[in-house]
Order: C-alpha cells, then sequence, then structure tokens
C-alpha cells in the first residue's frame, strides 16, 4: 500500500500514565493512552520503503538511497554533494535521498527543510511528485512538533493527491491533517479529515481506528462502538484496536466487553507494550466475579 509513514500518536493522553476513566465519570479528562507511540525509526523505515520517486545517485557507484539505513549519516552527505551542482530532476532525487536520511538520524526539522525543497524543485506539473514531498514535509514537520507548520505543507500535497487521484496518498494525507487539527485543538476539522481519509480509503483500519478514538473523546460513544467495529473488522488481529475497544466498553459500562477486549490483546502478543497496557487497564478492575461470588 502506497501510504506514507505515520510518526506521532493521534489524540495521546498526557501523562506518565494511564488510568482507566471512572464508571462515575465516563466523560472524564483524564481518559487511558489509546495509541501506543510509533517509533521514528519505524516511520523513517516506512517512508524509504513507500516512497515512489526515484533516487539519487553519488558520484560513485553506491547509491545514496542503498546505503541510508546501513548509514544515513554518509548517506546524508552524499545526498547533500550531489545537491551541489543538480539541476531538475536530479535536484528532486538528492532532495528526497536528504530528507530520508536525515530522518533516518531523527532531524526532522532539517528533514523537514530538504522535502520542501525537493518538491520545490519538482515540475509544477509533476504533481505526484510534488504531493508526495509535500506529504512528507508535512509528516516531518509533525514529527519536530509543528502543527501549525505541518497544515500549511499538507494543504498543497492533498490537493496534488487528488490531481493524480491517488487514493492511498490521500488517504495518509488526510491522517496527517487530523494528526495536526487535533494538536491545534479544532477536534471538529480533525473528524472531517478523517471522513476524507475513509472516504478515500475505506479499508484503511487505522483510519477507522483514529476516528472512533476522536468520536470517544468527544463523547460520542454510540459512532466511536460503530467506528471500532468496523477498524476490528478490517484489522481484529491489531492490539491497539483491541485497547481501544475496551476504553470504549468501560466508558459504555460494559466491564465485561472491557474484560473480553483487553484479554484478547494479552493473548495476541503477550510481550508487547499493547499488552502491558492491558494488563495495567485489566489490574485496575480487579478480579473478574465469578457468577457463583457475585451471587454470595
Amino acid at each position: 500500500m502506497s501510504s506514507l509513514f505515520f510518526l506521532l500518536p493521534l489524540f495521546a493522553q498526557v501523562g506518565p500514565a494511564s488510568s482507566l476513566p471512572s464508571n462515575a465519570s465516563p466523560y472524564a479528562s483524564q481518559l487511558p493512552l489509546e495509541i501506543i507511540e510509533k517509533k521514528d525509526a519505524e516511520a523513517a523505515k516506512r517512508a524509504r520503503e513507500t516512497q515512489s520517486v526515484a533516487m539519487p545517485t553519488a558520484r560513485s557507484n553506491t547509491g545514496c538511497m542503498s546505503a541510508v539505513e546501513a548509514d544515513p549519516e554518509k548517506s546524508a552527505e552524499l545526498a547533500r554533494s550531489a545537491l551541489g551542482d543538480a539541476v531538475g530532476r536530479e535536484k528532486v532525487r538528492a532532495g528526497l535521498c536528504l530528507g530520508v536520511a536525515l530522518s533516518d538520524l531523527g532531524q526532522w526539522d532539517e528533514a523537514r527543510t530538504a522535502f520542501a525543497n525537493a518538491r520545490d524543485a519538482a515540475a509544477p506539473e509533476d504533481h505526484a511528485s510534488r504531493a508526495r514531498l509535500g506529504a512528507m514535509a508535512g509528516n516531518a514537520a509533525l514529527a519536530a512538533g509543528q502543527p501549525g507548520q505541518a497544515l500549511s505543507l499538507l494543504a498543497p500535497a492533498a490537493t496534488d493527491a487528488k490531481i493524480v487521484a491517488d487514493a492511498d496518498l490521500t488517504a495518509s494525507i488526510a491522517l496527517d491533517r487530523a494528526r495536526a487539527l487535533v494538536a491545534v485543538k479544532q477536534p471538529d476539522e480533525a473528524a472531517a479529515a478523517l471522513a476524507e481519509a475513509r472516504a478515500a480509503q475505506p479499508d484503511n483500519a487505522q483510519a477507522w481506528l483514529l476516528s472512533a478514538t476522536l468520536s470517544r473523546r468527544q463523547n460520542n460513544l454510540a459512532q466511536a462502538q460503530a467506528q471500532i467495529e468496523k477498524a476490528a473488522t478490517l484489522a481484529p488481529q491489531d492490539p491497539e484496536i483491541g485497547l481501544e475497544a475496551g476504553v470504549i466498553a468501560m466508558l459504555s459500562h460494559n466491564e465485561a466487553a472491557a474484560r473480553r477486549s483487553w484479554n484478547s490483546v494479552l493473548a495476541a502478543g503477550p510481550g508487547s507494550d499493547a499488552a502491558a497496557t492491558a494488563k495495567q487497564y485489566l489490574s485496575q478492575l480487579g478480579p473478574e466475579k465469578t457468577p457463583g461470588a457475585a451471587a454470595k
């Protein structure tokens, strides 16, 4: 699938620990962490795998992109060298390589600049390259904690993606726009962006998961339940979906369903971060009461 990488958790709550929502106050502001943060290295790897623009080659026989994973610092050096006298398409390729290498190094501000410069070097009629590079620049801005700047980069990228009718890229950009809109406290606009992502790519489980999370945070539990059920249909083994399903069930006063969801996360990946979170939630519920004990 030719979607862009995802760098940030969408609706992570503030605070060092997660806690179950109180049954007495189902819409309390301190809801549990619902999405485990993705690692920057994983995001940069996805960028290398999903980009579709041709890669630059250095003066040697070793291409810059082929060396990024093994030695991102060397790759950045090769890309900068290639940019020295590159023009046209070569400038786009070298800028792309530099951006990916800097992403691998976690230098998000510099990566954003490299991607944006590569986009600007692309021909005006090359909407595919401009869309993808603009989206990468916006994503790097998100990773750098600059949601406002991300929105300004993602808007033209979304337009270019629609011109070339790239549904996967349109959905990915919409998801990043939703992240940025949540960060700047515009939840209604974020909900609209998520609806756009679902329309462009109806089988994108993450779009449904994040939609459920936002609906839950907006106190629309019925909509959240429908959306998390759709996400579970598309990706039944996804532990993040299991975590969110349990949170929604708990806020709906359905402890049994919450237990089932969180126990399914434990069964699917006992040693995972998601399982650790599920175990924490279950421990706060305490031991499950047997029918006999309840009657007694």
